[in-house]
């Protein structure tokens, strides 16, 4: 078996171990990072579009902003459509902060590339990827690459691995507690080489179900309907999806759409996961690996963003000022963030999907009351802007 060393070991070359990597090297803390994919598969992951702008100074301090900076788009305000009343959030306005649209792949994409330029040790196609002593002093990882078997010691591991990774497994059932809601619907996606329907981007809620009007560019779009949890992608041709979307958009947006074949089209679940704690011994859960939000806030990669940023500052006082003791905060301050992210996602999915026969008449009394009040008024507009545009990161103590 051969060794080889390193501080931090990251499982994962998703977007939060690329970005803790490209930050931990700023501070000269070394870094491996082990995936178990190769790095075209992890691109093949169409995911988030929608940036806070933390997540985005996150990614200026990693050295990785510039594509972002230049072909991301600023947005200052997001719509809310109820059949065809239409809502602007002017997110600017009510909160001095916007939101990036740029595509979850495009930023990983860069970061792998900056990585590669700094000439940073990343291990694609790592199979058998393991834990060890995770509660001691001396963690490490054991795992094959083309044939040989390889021991990684570290000081830390963080586990960026994802839901199905192998670092939330390690933590022992007795010692984590996990909390999930499914719905009973999936999002189907489709994305176009098609000018965008608006130029924000357009929630709606129609008697025929949810649908969201996303982008990654002014030449392509994103769109998305709520569909049964058991519809597959077989049962959706273009067409259909053209014809189901369109519906659901408000009136005065129709005539705007542009259709066209899809690039790719896929079907995302909905639900709500958390994994308490977040850090086992040495070992720390990032991102996915940790928790999952349904995609209606745009929270998912922005909560494992805020994951990254916490897990950053402990390692850089535990390296720069030997600090050990601060490693205790990451799951505190950590699971506050996700759980008020969380929160956001599921309240937004609950007023703005349809449930079928779950719901009484009571619970549609208070949806109405609650766009009213939230929508319709500036206050209520004010909370749904500082959740979107993402709440600040919390200090270490």
């Amino acid at each position: 078996m051969k060794i080889k060393k390193t501080q931090v070991a990251i499982i994962g070359a998703g977007p939060s171990g690329l970005l803790l990597g490209l930050l931990l090297n700023k501070q000269g803390i070394d870094n491996v990072v082990l995936e178990r994919v190769t790095g075209d598969y992890v691109l093949g992951r169409i995911r988030a579009g929608v940036l806070e702008q933390g997540f985005a100074k996150l990614v200026r301090e990693a050295g990785a902003a510039h594509n972002m900076d230049t072909k991301g788009e600023v947005h200052d305000a997001v719509e809310f459509a109820f059949n065809d009343t239409r809502i602007e959030i002017e997110l600017t306005k009510l909160t001095g902060e916007s939101v990036i649209v740029y595509g979850q792949v495009d930023i990983t994409r860069d970061m792998m590339e900056e990585r590669a330029k700094q000439g940073l040790e990343t291990i694609y196609e790592a199979s058998n990827v393991q834990p060890h002593d995770v509660k001691s002093d001396n963690p490490y990882i054991t795992y094959e690459k083309d044939g040989e078997q390889f021991k990684l010691e570290c000081d830390y591991i963080a586990g960026c691995d994802g839901f199905h990774g192998v670092s939330r497994q390690t933590i022992p059932d007795d010692v984590k507690t996990e909390y999930e809601k499914v719905y009973p619907f999936g999002w189907l996606g489709l994305m176009s080489d098609t000018k965008p329907i608006n130029p924000h981007l357009i929630y709606a809620k129609t008697d025929r179900g949810f649908a969201l009007a996303s982008m990654r560019s002014q030449t392509r779009s994103r769109y998305y309907i709520q569909v049964p949890v058991t519809d597959k992608i077989e049962d959706w041709s273009d067409e259909k999806f053209w014809e189901e979307f369109k519906k659901r958009m408000p009136e005065s947006a129709r005539d705007k759409l542009i259709t066209g074949p899809s690039i790719e089209k896929s079907i995302v679940p909905t639900r709500s996961f958390i994994c308490e704690p977040l850090q086992y011994g040495n070992m720390f859960l990032v991102g996915d690996a940790g928790h999952i939000v349904p995609p209606t806030g745009a929270k998912g990669l922005n909560l494992a963003a805020s994951d990254v940023a916490t897990l950053y500052k402990i390692f850089t006082r535990v390296y720069k000022e030997g600090d050990k003791k601060c490693i205790e905060q990451y799951s505190p301050i950590a699971l506050r963030r996700i759980w008020n992210g969380v929160r956001f996602s599921w309240w937004l999915t609950d007023l703005l999907h349809n449930f079928d026969d779950t719901k009484d008449e009571f619970d549609k009394k208070m949806e109405t009351s609650e766009i009213e009040y939230f929508l319709k008024s500036e206050a209520g507009r004010k909370i749904i802007a500082e959740q979107y545009v993402g709440l600040p990161y919390e200090d270490l103590k």
